[in-house]
């Protein structure tokens, strides 16, 4: 075995990732994947396993060979869960070993370029009006939540309309299917600008590089839609430590890479460094952080 490990990877490493091809984590993981073979020689293979709210990646891993070669390149679905779920087929903490940060990133409201609400101001008073008769695309849970909690904070109900990644949500929001989705900025920016989509709001605490005249949350007067999504790497639980300390080394030499920055900028992210530990602690505040709000918001667990 520590031969083995002494060897690692030699052999392709998968990177499992919970969002369909063409979506920010999706895009954010091939960034590593490509680092991480600069570095190492090896390759590393990202794997789209989407839909069932993340359960589907997360338990694919928790399942794998704790060997260094499936790994899982996750979202916020694993702080989120525990606050919208009241069982989970796996376990957050205990299935997984951290390994690294990756990533971070705010998002975006957009509607159709055609819709009949021109601002943001104009779908709250469309849901203020009629309740639930406003419909967004979720591409996720966490999607989900985000825009309850914005609802909340603005007193008004939105009707959900679940989707498997949100690049099919934003596609459908694009065509009129639904009133408005969410995505991230890497994912909406193109849309806007070819014409398909119009952005109504960002959530973040200034406006953004890559829509610099759509306005801030805070600026529309609602302060509470400042919401970031991030990236971290994760191990299956009982990864060997020498395997971890390679992991999260190569991430910090990946995260430090000006070329990474630099493609980080263009999705309009940002790196988000850490290594196990600091993944850890982030998981264990996120995950209390998030039961707190969901809470606070009377959003009811599913079964």
């Amino acid at each position: 075995m520590a031969l083995a490990q002494s060897d690692y990877p030699a052999r392709p490493v998968t990177l499992v990732v919970s969002f369909p091809p063409g979506s920010g984590a999706d895009t954010t993981a091939r960034i590593y994947a490509k680092r991480l073979q600069e570095i190492t020689k090896q390759s590393f293979v990202v794997e789209n396993r989407p839909g069932g709210e993340s359960f589907i990646a997360a338990q694919a891993v928790a399942r794998a060979k704790p060997d260094g070669y499936t790994l899982f390149f996750s979202s916020n679905a694993l702080t989120l869960h525990p606050a919208l779920f009241k069982r989970l087929p796996y376990d957050p903490v205990g299935d997984f070993a951290p390994v690294a940060l990756a990533s971070r990133g705010t998002n975006v409201i957009v509607v159709a370029a055609g819709s009949p609400y021109r601002s943001f101001g104009d779908l709250v008073s469309a849901a203020k009006k009629q309740p639930n008769a406003v419909t967004y695309g979720a591409g996720g849970s966490g999607y989900r939540v985000y825009v309850e909690l914005l609802a909340d904070s603005l007193g008004v109900k939105f009707q959900d309309v679940p989707y498997k990644g949100a690049g099919p949500a934003l596609m459908d929001a694009a065509a009129g299917v639904v009133d408005f989705s969410i995505g991230d900025p890497s994912a909406v920016a193109s849309l806007v600008k070819g014409g398909k989509l119009r952005a109504l709001a960002v959530a973040a605490d200034k406006r953004h590089p890559m829509l610099p005249d759509v306005p801030t949350g805070r600026e529309l007067g609602a302060p509470a839609f400042e919401i970031y999504s991030w990236t971290a790497l994760y191990a299956p639980a009982k990864t060997p430590q020498p395997v971890i300390e390679k992991l999260a080394g190569w991430m910090r030499v990946a995260n430090s890479n000006p070329e990474t920055v630099a493609s980080m900028e263009k999705l309009g992210i940002e790196v988000f460094s850490g290594g196990p530990e600091d993944l850890r602690r982030f998981q264990a505040s996120e995950t209390e952080r998030w039961k707190l709000t969901v809470a606070r918001a009377g959003i009811q667990p599913a079964e």
